[in-house]
């Protein structure tokens, strides 16, 4: 819950209103960059919001540092400490109910200063367009969507597709390369899942069946690798594989015919166990395993061991032929105590 509730408030730039959010908690360290971005930005019609989800470094104190000198920034501070997703939840309700548009910005991540008028621009002459996404800089890679590079607008249904056949790269990211549509937020009372890890993702192909998403083929957000974040513990885990039979279960049948349905939930499965498998060999702590006993059982896929077993010895025998992979082991391996 929130210690004060959001209030309507227009800037006085020119072009339609884009309400910028950023769900914070401990980033004293980069929050200064990330505000500087905002105020960088050559489209100025924008209110700021930073949602502080009791921090315990100096985050809140740096806001309002920013929030005296410019009245377009505010700073909410959450009663207690929330999980990410509620967090997330808690800056979309704070929009501005003026606003055309939406942005995220995470606390340590950055919009190049011409990203709010790029997307906008781009979202205002194509109003069949819900999201608008972009190349980002992930530390020093750029992550490449997939897309072809002569087309700014594609069919939502379509790319939907398209992405539960894996037949494009990932042109959505992560919240913070995409800008919603503002009347699309403000119609949820919870714009994320807060019970998924990968609520960015289900709100996108929820949208995208009656919209249309539209990219700008040029970097325009930079993203901060970062250690200690739900993007870490989804690499860390892998979860991602579970998250793609739960897009296949739930939105496949509306974009996918049976036979596509049955290959795809085949191919990923096959890759979820050669996976599983793998890290047999890794000494994977029983929190691991857990995990992905618990997500295979919540799909109706409960762990099958004797397939795990079938798995675990085609792997080991692929590691024995092949000597590169066990010179690999043998250097990496960390010296006894």
């Amino acid at each position: 819950m929130l210690t004060t509730s959001p209030n309507s408030r227009r800037s006085t730039g020119a072009g339609p209103l884009v309400s910028v959010v950023t769900p914070v908690y401990n980033c004293g360290a980069y929050i200064r960059e990330c505000i500087e971005s905002v105020l960088a930005q050559t489209h100025t019609n924008w209110d700021y919001t930073i949602v502080d989800n009791c921090s315990t470094d100096d985050t809140a104190a740096i806001v309002s540092e920013y929030q005296a000198r410019d009245t377009r920034i505010k700073l909410k501070r959450n009663e207690t400490f929330v999980r990410v997703n509620e967090n997330y939840n808690n800056a979309f309700r704070e929009i501005s109910p003026d606003s055309q548009y939406c942005k995220v910005l995470a606390g340590d991540d950055r919009m190049y200063p011409e990203c709010l008028e790029k997307m906008v621009a781009l979202a205002a002459q194509n109003p069949t367009v819900a999201i608008v996404g972009s190349y980002t800089l992930n530390g020093m890679e750029v992550v490449r969507a997939g897309l072809p590079a002569d087309i700014s607008v594609f069919r939502g249904p379509d790319l939907c597709r398209s992405w539960l056949l894996r037949t494009i790269g990932h042109p959505f990211v992560t919240p913070s390369t995409v800008l919603y549509r503002s009347d699309l937020v403000r119609a949820k009372g919870a714009f994320f899942n807060e019970a998924s890890l990968a609520a960015d993702q289900e709100v996108v192909l929820e949208i995208l069946a009656d919209h249309d998403f539209g990219f700008v083929h040029q970097i325009l957000t930079y993203l901060r690798p970062r250690d200690e974040s739900m993007t870490s513990f989804s690499s860390r885990m892998n979860t991602y594989l579970s998250a793609n039979l739960y897009e296949l279960e739930i939105y496949g049948p509306k974009h996918l015919n049976e036979k596509e349905m049955r290959e795809r939930t085949k191919d990923c499965l096959h890759n979820y166990y050669r996976y599983l498998a793998k890290q047999l060999y890794n000494s994977r702590d029983a929190v691991f395993w857990r995990y992905h006993r618990d997500r295979l059982a919540s799909l109706k896929y409960p762990l099958n061991h004797l397939k795990l077993l079938a798995f675990g010895v085609l792997e080991g025998v692929s590691f024995l032929f092949e000597p590169r992979r066990i010179l690999r082991r043998m250097t990496t391996r960390r010296p006894s105590a």
